[in-house]
């Protein structure tokens, strides 16, 4: 919704923002500050500094940005100056945001907010608590995010700031607005902003609220266990509040959302004529501001509702223009292409063009595993977010507990030994629940990576990559998972997927092996790292042979149920590879090298029900199995290789 960008937009409520001249100011502008005596007032040009080349459009601006609030932060902590610290910490936490470094910009938000409390300033609590809470809701903690909108809200209240109050209640409108059964909570917290929003004239948020409130009354309208003057009634809402936003969005970015969405209304409604022309109003004011995932989601509107009218011969060339705009966007855009494809397949089967509706169907299970990889992505994203946040408040909290000993012990030997004692039961109380999450932590980290290379990651915040002479890959594939999952809900596939993989890591873990990642419909393993041995191939082989009886078995129980089922090609390739962690935001450990193009050649050249290796792993594994040679068999890129399949073990 609409919403997700109103979040970040308030992190940045309160502060004063600057647009460059044709000249730049900043040198000057830093020249007088050095010259200035070290005060609180200094503390404050720094801050003011640290704004500007935020928002200023030069090199490096964001280093910039957090190095003069780096230096506002230390004089403030030097003259104890308290609120020049708290903004000082707002200020390092936005800059850290706006890179996407988002456990520093918490941390710094945290203590900004320590600070604020200690010091009374509430309009700094409230503003903390809503950043916090923000980025919680942007990593889908949404408990975490919903406690520190409601301390916002408090706090804001409290102290009578408008802002605030209707910021904290259009946040916390979001939280409940993704679900059915919550709409009426998300309705009353955006209706109770809704007059604030007025009452401040911040035409900004009150197109935003009125925005939401339209797209929850026609997110109701859709509900098939409404009535039918139910389902109406909230349609006539939705536009009311709509239409309203359309006369406050005009002339800016957040209009081309506004006019694609009434022209859902509209669509809905069945007004055909008048949702295509809201459609391409869409487009064209979102053209004027270059906004171009808008231009492609205003296509993409445009064209269902050509299919929503039958008219499938305009929607396909619609459909295409979006097409173009949305793998030009790339990973962001994933959702989108989904409906694009979802929409062309539909399109040509109805134009009897099976051909390409094929074409398109076959694009649309693509995306569809991307989606998959993609949700996984974020659940390890969001896992390793947590563990980080939590790893960075136990140092925190360890850090307090030290300061206290200190005190205490001080104050222990002027007050007596009992207050020692007393002390000592408090911290080493503490001490054990931090430890305890610590642990926690670190356990999360390990079922995301191999045991050596978490270590290395703490300890030195890399990991470097490191070559292996002998390692066995294996890769396998479900034959049939188009035709399976056409049968299945999604919820009933993504069940189905998680029970086979289970076993899969059940298995490999009993020999040792090292899961890599799930592609889609794909499971990659390899045995020798990151610890290396001279078992693995005898390890890997032996795996793959219980994976396919698994799923053979697991076949055979779907059968008799009359249920869709899996089959399984598995292959396996032995030889040299580097394995290391990929990226800076979502760690993902890898491994690299001919050794995995050749393991994945062997699956896919492989037969259903057979483990399919290579020439070198079956050297390595012909004493302990019993290995039927297939001769050489061409693979896709490599020529043709000498192939096996692994029958059993030897007697």
């Amino acid at each position: 919704m609409k919403i997700h960008g109103l979040i970040l937009l308030f992190f940045f409520a309160g502060v004063s923002f600057f647009c460059r001249a044709a000249h730049d100011p900043l040198d000057s502008l830093k020249v007088v500050i050095v010259a200035m005596p070290e005060d609180s007032n200094k503390v404050n040009e720094l801050i003011d500094l640290s704004v500007k080349y935020r928002n200023a459009s030069v090199d490096s601006a964001l280093i910039h940005a957090l190095g003069y609030a780096e230096e506002a932060k230390a004089l403030a902590e030097k003259i104890r100056y308290p609120r020049g610290l708290g903004y000082a910490l707002k200020a390092i936490g936005i800059a850290y945001n706006q890179q996407g470094d988002y456990v520093p910009a918490l941390q710094a938000w945290k203590e900004a907010l320590n600070v604020f409390e200690l010091a009374g300033i509430k309009a700094g609590v409230a503003n903390m608590e809503n950043n916090i809470g923000a980025v919680y809701y942007s990593k889908s903690l949404e408990d975490s995010a919903q406690h520190h909108y409601l301390r916002s809200l408090n706090v804001a209240e409290e102290i009578k700031d408008t802002l605030r109050i209707a910021t904290a209640l259009m946040n916390l409108g979001t939280l409940y607005s993704n679900k059915p059964a919550t709409y009426n909570k998300a309705l009353d917290f955006y209706f109770r902003s809704l007059p604030l929003n007025i009452a401040i004239a911040d035409n900004d948020n009150l197109g935003t609220n009125l925005v939401n409130i339209g797209e929850i009354y026609l997110n109701k309208s859709l509900n098939v266990d409404s009535t039918r003057a139910d389902n109406e009634r909230d349609m006539d809402s939705a536009l009311v509040y709509l239409l309203k936003a359309r006369d406050v969005e005009v002339g800016t970015t957040n209009l081309p959302y506004a006019l694609k969405t009434i022209g859902i209304v509209y669509r809905e409604k069945g007004n055909f004529e008048e949702a295509i022309r809201y459609q391409q109003m869409a487009y064209d004011s979102a053209k004027i501001f270059d906004l171009t995932a808008d231009m492609g989601q205003a296509l993409l509107e445009k064209a269902e509702t050509y299919r929503a009218s039958k008219d499938y011969k305009s929607a396909i060339p619609v459909y295409k223009n979006a097409e173009e705009i949305f793998k030009g966007i790339g990973q962001d855009a994933t959702y989108d292409l989904e409906k694009v494809y979802k929409g062309l397949s539909a399109a040509y089967s109805e134009e009897k063009d099976f051909g390409n509706a094929f074409i398109y169907q076959s694009a649309l299970i693509d995306v569809k595993n991307k989606i998959y990889n993609l949700d996984i992505d974020n659940k390890i994203a969001g896992s390793l977010f947590k563990y980080e946040d939590e790893k960075s408040q136990g140092e925190i909290m360890l850090q307090k507990e030290i300061v206290g000993k200190q005190k205490l012990i001080r104050n222990g030997f002027i007050g007596g030994f009992a207050v020692v004692l007393l002390f000592a039961g408090v911290f080493f109380t503490q001490r054990n629940r931090i430890s305890k999450e610590k642990k926690r932590s670190d356990e999360l980290l390990l079922n995301i990576l191999p045991e050596e290379t978490a270590e290395e990651l703490k300890a030195t915040g890399t990991a470097k990559a490191k070559s292996f002479d002998m390692v066995s890959v294996l890769f396998t594939d479900f034959k049939n998972f188009t035709q399976a999952s056409e049968k299945l809900s999604p919820e009933e596939l993504v069940a189905e997927i998680n029970y086979c993989y289970s076993e899969f890591d059940k298995i490999i873990t009993r020999h040792g092996i090292e899961k890599i990642k799930t592609i889609g419909d794909a499971y990659m393993c390899a045995g020798g790292l990151p610890a290396t041995n001279a078992t693995n191939p005898f390890d890997v082989v032996q795996a793959g042979l219980e994976m396919v009886a698994f799923i053979e078995k697991n076949k055979t129980d779907r059968m008799l149920k009359g249920q869709p089922f899996f089959e399984l090609r598995c292959g396996i390739h032995t030889g040299p590879v580097v394995a290391g962690i990929v990226g800076i935001k979502k760690f993902a450990y890898d491994i690299w090298g001919d050794t995995v193009n050749t393991a994945s050649r062997m699956e896919s050249s492989g037969e259903i029900g057979k483990v399919n290796i290579s020439g070198s792993t079956y050297e390595l594994i012909k004493e302990k199995f019993i290995c039927v040679h297939r001769g050489k068999v061409k693979a896709k890129n490599k020529g043709e290789i000498d192939m096996y399949f692994v029958e059993g073990p030897l007697s």
